[in-house]
């Protein structure tokens, strides 16, 4: 790994912010920032979804490239959108092509900045994207294992420990994962909250789709995220549970596209997750869109890391080096500060994005061979 590759990533999402304003900047872009209009940062800093824009405007063809939906996630995907910035052959590639390209960074810059998953008020954004014109449905499985899941202690207590063994034992580590990850509007203490209102990251999201869905016709989409499979592989899974959109995703990425829909990925299947947004703000686009998941831990330390930091939010003065503790279990649970990792992390986005770029430009229903 190239020492240049490894300065593309930052330690902190104020880091990371200007990291990535100054990528855009070099290549003359015009940014259009989203200030939080409430939260500050972890050092009481601005929080802000920064977006910048290469390619026409109004094109017919539109590649959105998505960091930070996650918070702490953030730390890959903001590397990886920097160092496309800094890269040649995706430049040159865009410039060719006609396509429109949307970098948007730090889509939950709460969760970047404090070292969390969730947002300012603990909703996992690719859980919100629902109608919440209706209740929804109550999810009995998360129900069940809520509270040895969030424990009341940390670290967790005898009982709470052995239920999840047990768990375990009698129907397995898919079934806690499932249980667990699929989403729920229930809890708004626990883990994998969806909420009860769109979050404002999801409205500026929407905005930001419908200002180009007067135009967009074909639209690809890369969400980077972190958390499952094997260290520094980057799974390709479907955004979405459209199959018409997974059969469309795999020509233009490839067979190795997973999906939750037909059981194939390492992702349990999931509800209201943001591709939902380009369902209802640009309908008259042909879509296809990708989470690029990087491995980092084995599923149940990243588990861990998210049951340690519910504690944490739920008791949120516990002693200076407990806090510590866990926000450093965070951190290493969604980022690999190790240079192989970020090489594998910027090798793979910039082979996603160069097909993407290939599928959109030429505009064919095959996309690239």
């Amino acid at each position: 790994m190239t020492h240049a590759i490894s300065t593309h990533f930052s330690a902190s999402y104020a880091e990371a912010r200007r990291r990535f304003l100054a990528a855009a900047t070099a290549r003359g872009l015009a940014i259009d920032t989203h200030v939080h209009p409430q939260a500050r940062g972890a050092d009481g800093e601005d929080l802000a979804i920064d977006v910048a824009c290469m390619g026409p405007a109004g094109a017919a063809a539109v590649l959105v490239l998505i960091s930070g939906t996650h918070g702490a996630e953030g730390f890959c995907g903001s590397g990886a959108q920097v160092a496309l910035l800094h890269e040649p052959a995706f430049i040159e590639a865009v410039s060719a092509s006609g396509v429109r390209v949307v970098l948007l960074h730090a889509l939950n810059p709460y969760g970047f900045s404090h070292l969390r998953r969730t947002n300012e008020d603990n909703v996992d954004l690719n859980r919100n994207f629902r109608d919440f014109a209706a209740p929804p449905p109550p999810n009995a499985a998360y129900a069940e294992v809520h509270g040895f899941m969030v424990p009341a202690t940390w670290p967790p207590g005898a009982d709470a420990l052995a239920q999840m063994q047990d768990y375990i034992a009698q129907r397995g580590l898919p079934a806690l994962q499932a249980a667990v990850s699929g989403g729920q509007c229930e809890f708004p203490e626990g883990l994998f909250y969806g909420g009860v209102r769109p979050a404002w990251s999801n409205r500026v999201l929407r905005q930001l789709l419908r200002a180009e869905a007067p135009t967009c016709r074909r639209l690809g989409w890369i969400d980077f995220h972190t958390g499952l499979g094997p260290r520094g592989h980057g799974e390709r899974i479907l955004a979405g549970g459209n199959m018409a959109d997974l059969a469309r995703a795999k020509r233009w990425w490839g067979p190795e596209v997973t999906s939750f829909v037909d059981g194939s990925s390492t992702s349990a299947p999931l509800t209201g997750v943001n591709f939902n947004a380009v369902y209802d703000e640009c309908p008259r686009a042909e879509s296809a869109g990708i989470a690029l998941e990087y491995g980092t831990l084995p599923v149940l330390d990243v588990f861990n890391a998210l049951r340690a930091d519910q504690w944490l939010s739920n008791h949120p003065d516990p002693p200076a080096a407990t806090r510590a503790t866990i926000k450093q279990q965070v951190r290493d649970a969604f980022y690999q500060d190790a240079d192989d990792w970020k090489g594998m992390v910027v090798e793979q986005a910039l082979a996603c994005t160069l097909a993407a770029v290939q599928a959109l430009g030429r505009g064919d229903a095959a996309g690239p061979a």
